[in-house]
C-alpha cells in the first residue's frame, strides 16, 4: 500500500492525489498539518529533510518526494492512463507547461516564502496575498499564450501532468482572487479539468483537515 503524506492546502500534493485517483492506485493518505509546523518534526525530517509534501512511501527504498518525480515515477509504474505524450516533442511541451506553473510560480508563493516575507521585510497578510496573486497571474499570462483556442486540455486531446499542474495553480489563483476573465482559454481548460471526477474528489477543500472537514 501506497502511503501519501500530504497536507490538505497543498497545491503539490494535490497534483499527486488526481494521478492516484486517475490510475485507480490504492493509497493512504496521512495528513500533516504545515500550519502548525508539523513538517519541522523530527520524525518529518527524516522522511523529507527537506520538511515538505507531498512525500510518497511504500513503492521504492526511500520515499519519493517532489511532486514532478513522484508523478513521472506514477506513470512509469502504473502505465495505464499515462499522463506523458508517447512522443519527445509531446513530452518536452507537457514537461515545460508543468514547470511554468510548479517550478516559476508555486515556489514563490508557498508558506516558508510568505513567512520570510513577514520576518525580513514586515509584509503583512495584505501583501503577502498581494504577492501571491501577482506570481499567480504571471504563470496564468505565459500559460494562456500557449494554449490552443478551443481547447479543453493542456496539450492535444490527452490528459498529461501538465493538466494535473494547471488544475492546482487555478486552485491558488481562486484562493487568491485572481480575476480569469483575460485568460479565457486556460479558464476554458480548468472547467472541462474541474468536471472530471478524479479531479474533483481530489480538490483541496475535500481533504482532512479543509475547513468544515
Amino acid at each position: 500500500m501506497l502511503i501519501l503524506h500530504s497536507f490538505w492546502l497543498s497545491l503539490a500534493t494535490y497534483r499527486v492525489r488526481i494521478a492516484l485517483h486517475l490510475k485507480g492506485v490504492a493509497f493512504e493518505e496521512r495528513a500533516h498539518d504545515l500550519s502548525k509546523g508539523e513538517h519541522d518534526l523530527p520524525e518529518f525530517r527524516k522522511l523529507n529533510p527537506a520538511g515538505a509534501v507531498p512525500a510518497l512511501e511504500g513503492g521504492t527504498r526511500q520515499p519519493l518526494t517532489q511532486s514532478l518525480a513522484i508523478l513521472e515515477w506514477l506513470d512509469e509504474t502504473y502505465p495505464t492512463l499515462p499522463l506523458l505524450p508517447s512522443d519527445a516533442e509531446g513530452r518536452a511541451k507537457v514537461r515545460s507547461l508543468f514547470l511554468l506553473t510548479a517550478a516559476d510560480t508555486h515556489p514563490l508563493v508557498v508558506p516558508r516564502v510568505q513567512a520570510r516575507l513577514v520576518t525580513q521585510f514586515g509584509s503583512d497578510e495584505t501583501a503577502g496575498r498581494a504577492w501571491s496573486a501577482h506570481w499567480f497571474r504571471e504563470g496564468l499570462v505565459a500559460y494562456e499564450a500557449q494554449l490552443a483556442p478551443g481547447a479543453t486540455r493542456s496539450h492535444g486531446d490527452a490528459l498529461s501532468i501538465a493538466d494535473l499542474a494547471l488544475a492546482s495553480h487555478l486552485v491558488g489563483v481562486a484562493r487568491f482572487g485572481v480575476d480569469l476573465v483575460e485568460f479565457p482559454r486556460t479558464a476554458a481548460v480548468g472547467e472541462s479539468l474541474f468536471a472530471i471526477p478524479e479531479f474533483a474528489a481530489a480538490h483541496p477543500r475535500f481533504q482532512l483537515g479543509a475547513p468544515g472537514i
